[in-house]
């Protein structure tokens, strides 16, 4: 079962709870801590973005087309919609020669919220350059285009953009690829399930590539690479990746995922972690994964502090008054990290 890794409190009391599943797996598949089930399938959602851009990188696509280590960034992002944003995704189309019309992600206002604003008061419309997956799914027409594909229908399950994205992520997870349950993501491309074990086992092997063969091993170093030395591709302002890879300074690479899924990969010690929150609540993610960073001694008290928003985040009411706090509960002591 779940266990209880969030408290909201109001006052005195605890007032509400956010059950979910935890799991801390080292590269070789060694279960290092568990909360609740690790067994429990779920989908990887866009915490899935660093392992489908391998396949941009390792075919040789991203080389071809010349692209630069922020626009590799920008194929693992959820990203905010900010300028540099969407000229850093149309630069990318420029470059494989396709319009923004191409992109088959949808749209919707850009997640930041001044940019939205703006959008709105100018009456101008969003368009699919706006969409936190348009980077993602630049990526994927990067691919398609290289290897000579259809660019129409990409998103499509049985495109061959989309077949060799399930074997990849199947590969990393150590699962069969008929293990894998699929289902259509919130931009229209296949979205993976699996259990929380394998999320964190599938960031374990991102973070330790040397056990990787060569020409994956290099994809994998450069796509890593590249999401901490521009972290604010990845999120974007306030945005707790972009706020946790800048923090780290190199020590972790992380993506969230929709419906309460968060990854990260370690790769001084090679281990990867999973978080599912069950309710899909985003609100005590940055508590649980800073915590748990702070038990394993990955981050200083100084890189703590710069993420207190996110790990312990002070609840207002509408004056302004502190009326609460959202704190994580997961306790790793039955390990010596």
């Amino acid at each position: 079962m779940s266990e209880i890794l969030v408290q909201v409190t109001r006052g005195d009391i605890v007032e509400c709870v956010h059950w979910g599943s935890l799991a801390i797996v080292d590269s070789a598949g060694k279960t290092l801590f568990s909360a609740g089930s690790p067994g429990l399938y779920s989908y990887l959602r866009s915490s899935a973005k660093p392992i489908q851009a391998i396949q941009v990188v390792e075919s040789g696509a991203a080389d071809h087309f010349g692209l630069t280590e922020k626009e590799v960034a920008i194929f693992c992002a959820s990203h905010s919609g900010e300028e540099y944003h969407t000229e850093t995704v149309m630069g990318i189309l420029e470059k494989i020669g396709v319009t923004e019309e191409a992109l088959q992600c949808g749209t919707h206002l850009p997640i930041y919220g001044p940019c939205a604003t703006q959008m709105v008061r100018e009456g101008r419309k969003s368009t699919a350059r706006h969409s936190n997956c348009s980077g993602k799914h630049s990526g994927m027409l990067t691919y398609a285009v290289y290897k000579g594909y259809p660019v129409e229908g990409y998103y499509k399950p049985e495109h061959p953009v989309q077949q060799a994205a399930l074997a990849e992520i199947a590969y990393f997870a150590g699962m069969k690829p008929e293990d894998i349950v699929c289902g259509v993501d919130g931009c229209g491309v296949v979205v993976f399930a699996m259990p929380v074990y394998n999320m964190a086992y599938s960031f374990a092997r991102l973070a330790d590539p040397d056990q990787l063969p060569a020409a994956k091993a290099a994809a994998v170093k450069r796509i890593t690479a590249a999401m901490r030395a521009y972290p604010e591709m990845i999120g974007g302002t306030d945005r707790f990746c972009t706020d946790l890879m800048t923090a780290a300074k190199g020590k972790v690479f992380a993506k969230s995922g929709a419906e309460g899924v968060y990854c990260v990969g370690i790769p001084e010690r090679k281990i990867g972690i999973a978080l599912k929150i069950d309710d899909g609540n985003s609100r005590g993610i940055g508590a649980v994964i800073v915590e748990v960073l702070r038990q394993m001694g990955v981050l200083s008290a100084a890189e703590i502090a710069a993420l207190n928003k996110h790990h312990n985040p002070i609840l207002h009411n509408f004056r302004g008054d502190t009326v609460g706090e959202i704190k994580a509960v997961v306790d790793l002591n039955r390990k010596a990290w």
